[in-house]
């Protein structure tokens, strides 16, 4: 019996989710006196799994083959189907993110498996399996039970953190026996772009609202997030306005994040966008309104106008930056 963690790849590179997902899964694992089994789907070399054996993961099934390059959920389910029955998993644990969410509830389905989504931390019992997550938007915090033989997670990013615990790792071939997907499916519209720091990775996150006047204007936040390493983001009117992309879109009906820090830049803070940041571990608000009820929820607020605030705050990180080299 183990505990199986997939294992997201992003063009043969590991994020750091999946670092944390193994030292999750490595830390239930010694609880339970359970390996921790990986499965990672497509192009991607050893010397990157390598890495995660120094948080916990003592095998790895690796189904390496182009084909399965171009995701297809219902395909990739079916894959990880199989490594449940291979290696026996009771534990299944996915991402939060898109992929984990498309995913994970088509296999509940299939293994008629327990599944509790946004879990926040490790589980309080096992026997039953208790566990707290996320509820109504972030806005409470519920403890679940699951009665079920197997049971499926997607823990939140940064609800666990990167915990070293190194293991020797055993990387194996995975060769699953998987029908085409039909020939009448194909994909439509745009492939998001995986460059750069992606929001559900990301520890710091640059968002803006319409505060930022145009989307012109963006470009200042973009500056800001080069100079932190951080993702950008936005509030809902901002997309739906065009100015930015609708991926980048964070709140109750967009993106839900959690990164370790989070710039809500020129956003009034209205409960529907607070509530797809809530879990962030500090929250920083730039506005120019002193009543704006983003300061209700900040952990540190600036009173002023962005277009002055930005440019000093991205010249004193880079500077800091720049002595710490």
């Amino acid at each position: 019996m183990s505990i199986l963690v997939y294992i997201r790849n992003v063009g043969g590179q590991l994020k750091k989710q999946s670092l944390e997902l193994t030292a999750y899964a490595k830390a239930m694992a010694d609880a339970l006196n359970l390996d921790v089994t990986g499965l990672v789907i497509g192009t991607i070399t050893d010397d990157e799994l390598n890495k995660l054996g120094n948080y916990g993961m003592s095998r790895i099934l690796k189904a390496n083959d182009e084909k399965y390059n171009q995701r297809v959920n219902r395909v990739y389910t079916r894959i990880v189907e199989q490594a449940v029955k291979e290696v026996d998993a009771k534990y299944i644990l996915f991402p939060d993110n898109a992929q984990g969410k498309a995913i994970a509830p088509r296999l509940s389905v299939r293994l008629k498996a327990g599944f509790i989504p946004q879990v926040l931390d490790l589980p309080s019992s096992y026997e039953p399996f208790t566990v707290k997550k996320r509820a109504f938007t972030g806005k409470a915090i519920a403890t679940v039970t699951a009665h079920t033989g197997r049971v499926i997670l997607t823990p939140m990013l940064n609800s666990f953190g990167l915990r070293e615990n190194a293991q020797d790792l055993e990387i194996q071939s995975f060769e699953p026996h998987i029908e085409e997907p039909n020939s009448r499916l194909e994909l439509v519209g745009k492939q998001l772009s995986e460059e750069g720091v992606q929001l559900a990775d990301a520890d710091i996150v640059v968002s803006g609202g319409r505060g930022m006047r145009s989307s012109e204007n963006f470009a200042m936040l973009e500056e800001l997030a080069a100079t932190l390493g951080a993702a950008t983001a936005c509030s809902r009117p901002v997309a739906d306005d065009g100015w930015r992309p609708a991926d980048e879109h964070v709140g109750q009906t967009g993106k839900i994040i959690a990164p370790n820090i989070y710039f809500a830049i020129g956003i009034s803070g209205a409960i529907q966008h607070v509530a797809g940041v809530s879990g962030a571990k500090c929250i920083v608000g730039i506005n120019s309104d002193p009543e704006a009820p983003i300061f209700e929820v900040a952990d540190y607020g600036m009173v002023g106008d962005a277009f002055q605030i930005i440019p000093e705050l991205n010249a004193l990180f880079k500077k800091h930056i720049q002595e710490d080299k």
